[in-house]
């Protein structure tokens, strides 16, 4: 996730540098954006169903290999000044980013099961720091006149050694689903069992969350510099350097809400974050001081940060169709980054740009009122999710029996092991039926 997090924010920062080699106004640009927006949701659509029939490492492995393809067709298409080269690899790099993260997420939420800690946050955390380090590193190259035809090249091959040295450690298989494994609803694969997952309310509920959380966070990178521009009459220097805050923060929530989450449960923590946010948002908004909007962006990145990841990690709890279950919430949270954004530029023509934003504090509004749709059922206590660790949530109430250890220190007996889940037997230890009992 850091290469593919690199990789984005290397083409976000070479962007006017790519629009001036192909010498277009920027309506002509917005029509060469929709490549990327065409690939993604093509990507993010279609990866749940490839990870259920053939393994995540399997589409990581795709995405990957689309998402350097991208990249190089991206370069030679800005090295000959041809719109429709940017634009195909604009669509290739798009499909392999939407692939390689909902397939990361369901890899992740298959190791939380495993280990019985949270492992999600700090994949996405790595997501973060990439575009941290991609910025900086597109920032200078700018700054130096460096081409940006070799700069992506050379971001294309570093991602393609990187992923051929790390997609080896992701174990085989985990994902695929044989349709014996699956329940009545899901039995068949493919749409039938991503739809058929949203008949649990609670998985809606989560779903809404995450169409939140992830709606704030794409605002953000979408239209935080526009926004200090724009609505507080910074320099556009001072617009780059707010969001470069914002990412360090989401990086640093990411990286260190771990201890949170098993402290005091995803639903508390979820519930703080939106609200912490929702702060910053509304100081950006409303605020008449410049200086204070960009030191609450610091509270929007953090209260942003761990929402999606989380939330990504509740719809994987339990041992039946996990994967379907992860992929139809990655797939809400992907289309909120993707459509949503864009719909407030729409009203921002009608209503101010910082007007706009009060719709972040809506959402984020109700995401607090709903998540406790993130606590662990207490039939659900003994499936090794982190969210049962050290008692916090899904723990037995006072008095009670405490869950059978063996639930979250390794793998349930073969006579008690609930049916083949997520995980399969290979690298990193992972086996089939080690995220524990059924219920």
């Amino acid at each position: 996730m850091l290469a593919t997090g690199v990789s984005m924010a290397s083409w976000v920062a070479r962007t006017p540098a790519v629009r001036d080699a192909l010498d277009v106004t920027t309506g002509a640009m917005g029509l060469v954006l929709f490549g990327l927006s065409i690939g993604s949701m093509a990507g993010v659509l279609a990866s749940g169903g490839l990870v259920r029939r053939h393994g995540g490492r399997s589409v990581i492995t795709l995405g990957a290999a689309l998402l350097v393809a991208g990249l190089l067709v991206i370069a030679g298409g800005a090295a000959l000044e041809v719109s429709g080269g940017v634009f195909g690899g604009l669509a290739l790099f798009g499909a392999g980013m939407g692939l390689a993260e909902v397939a990361f997420n369901i890899e992740g939420a298959a190791v939380e099961r495993a280990v019985g800690r949270p492992v999600l946050p700090v994949l996405h955390g790595c997501f973060s720091l990439g575009t941290v380090v991609g910025a900086l590193l597109g920032m200078g190259l700018t700054a130096l006149r460096f081409p940006v035809g070799w700069h992506l090249a050379a971001i294309a091959l570093a991602v393609a050694a990187a992923g051929a040295w790390t997609v080896r450690a992701v174990p085989a298989g985990t994902g695929r689903e044989e349709p014996e494994a699956a329940d009545d609803h899901a039995r068949g694969g493919g749409w039938r069992a991503q739809v058929a997952v949203w008949r649990d309310r609670r998985l809606v509920l989560i779903g809404l969350i995450v169409l939140a959380m992830a709606f704030a966070e794409g605002s953000a990178n979408d239209w935080l510099p526009l926004l200090m521009v724009d609505g507080h009459g910074t320099s556009a220097t001072a617009g780059s350097l707010t969001f470069m805050l914002f990412a360090v923060a989401m990086t640093t929530g990411r990286f260190t809400g771990g201890p949170l989450l098993v402290r005091y449960g995803p639903a508390a923590v979820v519930r703080a974050s939106a609200v912490i946010a929702a702060v910053g948002v509304a100081l950006v908004v409303f605020s008449s001081s410049a200086l204070l909007a960009g030191a609450a962006v610091v509270l929007w990145g953090l209260g942003a940060s761990l929402g999606f990841p989380v939330t990504i990690s509740a719809a994987g709890e339990g041992v039946r169709n996990a994967s379907a279950r992860v992929a139809a919430v990655s797939t809400a949270g992907y289309a909120a980054f993707l459509v949503g954004p864009p719909s407030l530029g729409f009203l921002a023509d009608h209503v101010g740009l910082r007007n706009a934003m009060v719709v972040v504090l809506v959402l984020l509004g109700g995401a607090a009122l709903i998540t406790g749709a993130l606590r662990t059922p207490e039939r659900e206590a003994g499936t090794g999710a982190y969210s049962g660790v050290n008692g916090v949530e899904g723990a037995a109430p006072e008095g009670a029996a405490a869950p059978d250890s063996r639930t979250t220190a390794g793998p349930a007996p073969a006579a008690e092991a609930g049916p083949a889940t997520d995980v399969d037997a290979g690298a990193g230890g992972l086996s089939r039926g080690a995220s524990g009992r059924t219920p």
